[in-house]
């Protein structure tokens, strides 16, 4: 709880004293720049699914996810607030189309290690998509010998291989396709194969000049039969401030990482059961 309250006020410190010129000179510019289609996002993350958006070269971000409990159980957590998890990630420019990443996830004790790349970008009458990679491995901490005493540190390990496709359909829409391929060398059910393939859809639509409404949904296409995930849901708002993208957003799943939320979503929106939570990204 007090590492919770802690983290909260950090994250609205930051977003209270940071400067105001970083992303000001980037709100309602032109969509087109040397014929190429810009800002289709102006978030790394969509809200689960990674945007197409890159850090610049040279650039660093950090971004503070945080991912309350489930509001289903009301005042009994304080709305989610007793059973939060927070994800803190880094991520370096090295060119404007090469970005290097690496993050600690309080859920499962998660740290991973990520590249993302842009192939191609849309230009105006010339190719109609942006499209980026994007590859990470994670090693899952959370293990523990004395329940799994036969684990071996490869047993820790994920991997995930993603396709963002975007189009930037006008000045306030933008929609995103990722189809991805993950893999969990241990998974948390047993009939489920480790070798995991989903689609990503999300979309951008802006409200106001600082202001845009975002979703995104992730269908497994191998789910085993019985499992108890589900597929995750999420929508949210981006609000601009002056060197911030702040999210505020719900979602059916906990996880911040992608084999997380794709794979091990254990909401339901239709029960209430889904969480809270905010990306606050800072660039330096």
């Amino acid at each position: 709880m007090k590492y919770s309250i802690f983290l909260l006020k950090l994250s609205l410190c930051l977003f209270l004293t940071a400067q105001e010129d970083d992303l000001l000179s980037e709100i309602d510019t032109d969509t087109v720049f040397n014929n190429y289609a810009t800002a289709a996002f102006k978030g790394l993350k969509i809200v689960n699914f990674e945007s197409t958006k890159l850090v610049a070269k040279k650039e660093l971000t950090l971004i503070v996810s945080h991912r309350f409990g489930s509001v289903e159980n009301g005042f009994d957590s304080f709305f989610g607030l007793d059973d939060a998890v927070t994800r803190l990630n880094f991520v370096y420019g090295i060119t404007d189309a090469v970005n290097i990443g690496v993050s600690r996830s309080s859920f499962q004790k998660i740290y991973e290690a990520s590249a993302k790349y842009r192939l191609v970008r849309q230009q105006e009458n010339t190719f109609p998509f942006t499209i980026v990679a994007y590859n990470s491995i994670l090693v899952n901490t959370s293990f523990e010998k004395e329940n799994l005493p036969k684990l071996k540190f490869r047993d820790r390990l994920g991997y995930t291989a993603q396709l963002l496709i975007s189009k930037k359909v006008s000045s306030k829409l933008s929609l995103e396709l990722a189809p991805t391929f993950f893999h969990d060398n241990f998974v948390a059910y047993n009939a489920q194969q480790n070798s995991q393939y989903a689609i990503g859809f999300g979309g951008r639509q802006k409200l106001g000049k600082r202001l845009s409404l975002n979703m995104d949904y992730g269908w497994h296409l191998n789910r085993a039969e019985n499992s108890p995930f589900k597929n995750p849901l999420s929508i949210g708002l981006d609000l601009e401030t002056g060197g911030h993208v702040f999210q505020m957003h719900f979602s059916n799943a906990q996880a911040m990482n992608t084999n997380g939320f794709l794979g091990q979503a254990t909401g339901d929106w239709t029960t209430g059961n889904i969480y809270f939570g905010f990306n606050l990204s800072r660039s330096f």
